[in-house]
């Protein structure tokens, strides 16, 4: 299985890449993005594993592993993202429940599980 942080990484560049067209318009959307996962009445942590259970829920390889990433870097535990990832899968059911392999993944390769 190839690694899931070298795959974000790629993915980050070419996003990047892709990004330079627009500048102005991303750099819009990444000073609303700061804004939304800043500690408020939900605390950061809470926010990246919402929006992990989310890209699970849709089936979004480049964000499960971004936003399982960013939660663990926020101080999620083992047991939070597993939690977060299974009310994906209760929400989305076998579709969702063929992701979660990602967030185990990424899990192992940042030494979480």
């Amino acid at each position: 299985m190839d690694s899931q942080l070298k795959y974000l990484g790629e993915v980050t560049e070419s996003v990047d890449e892709f990004k330079k067209e627009l500048q102005e318009a991303f750099a819009a959307q990444k000073t609303f993005n700061d804004a939304v996962y800043e500690d408020g009445a939900i605390s950061t942590k809470t926010k990246r594993l919402m929006a992990m259970a989310i890209a699970v829920r849709e089936g979004c390889p480049g964000c499960i592993t971004y936003q399982a990433k960013l939660a663990v870097e926020a101080g999620a535990t083992k047991g939070e993202v597993v939690e977060a990832a299974s009310v994906a899968t209760s929400i989305g059911g076998t579709s969702a429940n063929a992701w979660v392999w990602i967030v185990v993944q990424i899990m192992k390769e940042l030494g979480k599980w």
